[in-house]
């Protein structure tokens, strides 16, 4: 597995962030989590159900176009079975996002009708958003704001590092800076952050990377890299995944003096072409039923 360094800012940063989500849950009626749809359950931060609690919660699937179909309906239908509605999307696209508004709605609809015999009406629904960095949160809020820009409001409960945008009438966010957690329990999901480069490529040994990542698609997704890199009739299927990085520069045409293969180029090809997405659509994690769990 990937061994990711450690990340310097922690606990600190990890603390503010959870004071401030804390603090803030009273001023919101409901949690919208943004997750990588590529690796949904890696890119959650495992604190985040305890800081949350019961409030209610939606989890928004962004890069939806980079994953694969199937395994996104399946992870819509684990976390309705959670009772939490998501929604898979594209937040540079806006594909999907129509569907945010109406979702928040139906979901609040109690506190609507609240309101409404209370006579509040006319007021914005508040939801908080929250992500670990680089799964889209600005990309998101951009995309529903328009062409308005997030600034900090004068108002109660704001405080630097969170920021209230105003959507529309109907609709206001709050910001809440993204924060990763001090520790991966799972190699894994350290892994599947580098593959899909929410970890810096510059603290990580690249040839692993691809090697890894290899090995992940020759199992799970053989014809991305079998096309990709005219593998067919080779004995791919067998090498080692070193090997197996080297037969790719091969094929390419990554040679230096003496027939040697250059990894290094043939490793950071095999990155971009899964990062640009001419690997396929491609999703790492898969949602654990009922019934599959293993024994401790």
């Amino acid at each position: 597995m990937i061994e990711i360094p450690s990340i310097q800012w922690f606990p600190g940063h990890m603390a503010k962030t959870r004071r401030l989500i804390q603090e803030s849950l009273k001023l919101c009626d409901l949690v919208l989590e943004i997750t990588d749809a590529r690796i949904p359950q890696s890119s959650r931060n495992p604190e985040l159900d305890r800081w949350v609690g019961a409030k209610p919660r939606m989890i928004l699937l962004n890069k939806a176009d980079s994953a694969d179909p199937k395994a996104t309906a399946e992870w819509i239908e684990y976390y309705r079975d959670q009772g939490i509605p998501a929604i898979a999307c594209d937040c540079r696209s806006s594909k999907g996002l129509n569907r945010f508004l109406p979702t928040v709605k139906e979901m609040l609809s109690e506190t609507l009708e609240k309101r409404k015999k209370k006579g509040l009406i006319g007021g914005a629904l508040r939801v908080m958003v929250v992500g670990i960095p680089n799964v889209g949160k600005s990309s998101f809020i951009n995309r529903m704001a328009g062409s308005k820009r997030a600034k900090v409001e004068d108002r109660p409960g704001v405080t630097r590092g969170r920021q209230w945008v105003n959507i529309s009438s109907d609709l206001e966010l709050l910001d809440m800076p993204g924060v990763l957690w001090p520790k991966f329990e799972d190699p894994a999901v350290g892994e599947k952050l580098a593959f899909t480069g929410a970890v810096k490529d510059d603290v990580i040994d690249i040839e692993l990377l691809a090697m890894r990542l290899l090995g992940y698609l020759r199992q799970e997704y053989p014809q991305s890299i079998e096309e990709r890199y005219k593998l067919a009739g080779t004995n791919y299927q067998e090498l080692d995944e070193y090997d197996l990085l080297e037969l790719v520069g091969r094929k390419r045409g990554m040679l230096v003096s003496g027939g040697e293969v250059n990894t290094e180029r043939a490793a950071i090809t095999v990155m971009d072409e899964y990062r640009s997405g001419r690997l396929g659509k491609i999703t790492f994690d898969r949602p654990v039923k009922q019934g599959e769990q293993t024994d401790e």
